[in-house]
């Protein structure tokens, strides 16, 4: 009998062995497959598993989560009266994610210069230091008067919004 008991210690070890292997598999999923684990050779060859993401609880309604790098940070108003005010140039691209808009050659009315425009508003409040805007010509940029100008009319027409907006 002494010969049959560390044979049976070798089972029962290897058992073991087996069996921590095949549970360590299951913690991990593969994707290509719908089980935990695949069984072949191909397998090893494929991309690790990517981590799977956490559930969401009842109090993460109540945190204060959201990426600062997604979300749009840019005044209505600014972005209306800035359209407003150059409706009389063709919008060439606009990011309201970003705040840009980007405008192509148009003439005022009453004007002979046409003109080009770049408007960025950078900030939710409605403010002067929230836009920015660059005003070119064909011949160069335009005179610091005149982008000081449409600015203000930018914000005049804003200002014009939100009180419309108020009295509703």
């Amino acid at each position: 009998m002494g010969g049959r008991v560390p044979n049976l210690a070798r089972t029962l070890i290897l058992a073991l062995c087996v069996s921590v292997t095949v549970a360590g598999c299951g913690r991990f999923s593969n994707p290509f497959s719908g089980s935990g684990s695949s069984g072949s050779a191909e397998a090893a060859n494929r991309p690790p598993a990517m981590p799977v993401k956490r559930q969401s609880k009842l109090f993460d309604l109540f945190a204060n989560n959201s990426d600062p790098n997604t979300t749009v940070e840019v005044n209505k108003y600014l972005w209306n009266a800035a359209l407003d005010v150059l409706n009389f140039m063709p919008v060439q691209s606009a990011d309201p994610f970003s705040g840009i808009i980007v405008m192509g050659y148009g003439t005022p009315p009453g004007g002979r210069t046409a003109y080009r425009a770049t408007v960025f508003i950078r900030d939710p409040a409605l403010e002067a230091r929230s836009i920015n805007v660059a005003l070119a010509t064909r011949a160069g940029p335009a005179s610091a008067e005149t982008v000081r100008a449409v600015e203000d009319a930018i914000m005049t027409r804003a200002r014009q919004l939100r009180m419309r907006d108020l009295k509703l």
